[in-house]
């Protein structure tokens, strides 16, 4: 009964916040589609133009059969493909790892030929910050249809986030209330 507590209170709080804290994490899939896999060993091109930030994860798709990923420590190792010594070996045929602080993080193929052949990763995770909200373009056929289409302003006024977080405040309270049996 008092783990459903917590929860409520988490959401509650969650919610309250507008979930702007919750949203903020990014799951990054190496590789996209294909994963971590040896026939798609350009995960460079897969990187370029990705934004790693502090509160990301990364996850590792891949076939153990094929060998593991291991994060080294130093550019060295990665450029040489020594995994003698890893941070970490994932092993599992799909793993996770969090972006928890700034700086160079370095996964290469456990398997030195596929490592050669390019199957590994260098991300830079740089400092949290918003990430820009994607704006689907509208096409007007007419006139009339233009400015129906008028863009509204990007963000909300300040009124606008307070009347919204007080009534998700209230909910949450409520169902708080109900669970604790007040």
């Amino acid at each position: 009964m008092a783990g459903l507590k917590v929860v409520f209170v988490v959401l509650t709080i969650s919610f309250s916040l507008g979930g702007n804290w919750v949203g903020a994490q990014v799951h990054h899939v190496v590789g996209g589609d294909r994963g971590w896999d040896p026939a798609n060993s350009d995960l460079t091109s897969w990187s370029s133009g990705k934004s790693f930030m502090v509160g990301d994860t990364i996850w590792f798709a891949y076939s153990a059969a094929h060998g593991f990923i291991a994060e080294v420590n130093s550019k060295e190792e990665f450029d040489s493909c020594d995994v003698s010594n890893p941070i970490r070996m994932f092993k599992d045929g799909l793993d996770s790892t969090p972006m928890d602080k700034e700086g160079l993080r370095y996964f290469t193929s456990s398997n030195p030929e596929s490592c050669k052949n390019g199957l590994k990763l260098h991300v830079q995770v740089v400092p949290y910050q918003d990430r820009p909200q994607t704006v689907m373009p509208v096409v007007a056929t007419s006139e009339i249809s233009a400015l129906a289409a008028a863009e509204a302003p990007s963000t909300p006024s300040g009124s606008a986030h307070l009347g919204s977080n007080l009534v998700l405040l209230s909910i949450g309270f409520a169902l708080l209330g109900c669970v604790m049996g007040l």
